[in-house]
């Protein structure tokens, strides 16, 4: 029946729970909603949305939960698809004004307050195998690109090279090694609280981020 289309890419997406000076997380409501949310628009061709997961905003505490999520990626029928996977994590950024795709992630767990199981690291690095905490990490995505075509969908949206040194970068840069390590992508963008940015306009972003991931990994 001649050669078949591009094979779908599938993408897990992760959020995260309050944390300390967070009551609402936006990331939270973001991912739980997701899948509803396009159920009803529909999903961009060439997307299969796979889980969506909200973890606890806690490092060390929280890691084994952490592999356990980013393991499942690997089980059951979309592995076949030779490594089309990307883990998309969302985290917030309370300061921020708009949306920040996160190049990479640094091998430092600095907390400036504890995370919800109570550690609060400082200059620790996350894996110590990998090296010292100046050690970096690069997503494999095209992170100009992405940024790029969000910002002609009308989004306010910046790339960044510091995801910061609290849970967002050591969630960040556990992925990437994994992603690395298991042939597949990762990317995490920071959201700003739903008080600049509303909900509506927030799953409207996630969407459209799904559809902009799929259109460059064909």
């Amino acid at each position: 029946m001649g050669s078949e289309g591009p094979a779908a890419v599938t993408i897990h997406v992760t959020g995260f729970k309050k944390f300390h000076g967070v009551s609402e997380n936006p990331t939270e409501t973001v991912v739980s909603n997701l899948k509803e949310y396009t159920e009803k628009k529909g999903l961009p061709k060439g997307v299969i949305l796979g889980s969506c997961s909200v973890l606890e905003t806690a490092g060390q505490g929280a890691l084994p939960q952490l592999y356990q999520t980013l393991q499942s990626a690997l089980t059951g029928k979309e592995s076949s698809c030779s490594g089309r996977i990307i883990w998309l994590h969302f985290g917030v950024n309370s300061g921020a004004s708009r949306f920040a795709v996160e190049r990479q992630a640094a091998n430092e767990a600095t907390f400036r307050c504890p995370d919800e199981m109570g550690w609060k690291p400082q200059k620790v690095p996350i894996i110590p195998a990998d090296g010292g905490i100046s050690r970096v990490r690069e997503t494999s995505l095209p992170v100009e690109e992405i940024t790029k075509a969000l910002a002609k969908k009308g989004f306010e949206v910046m790339t960044s090279d510091d995801a910061g040194r609290f849970v967002c970068n050591y969630v960040y840069y556990h992925s990437l090694r994994f992603a690395e390590q298991n042939a597949i992508k990762s990317l995490f963008v920071h959201f700003p609280l739903f008080l600049t940015i509303d909900e509506e306009t927030q799953m409207k972003f996630a969407a459209s981020l799904l559809e902009v991931l799929a259109s460059l990994c064909q």
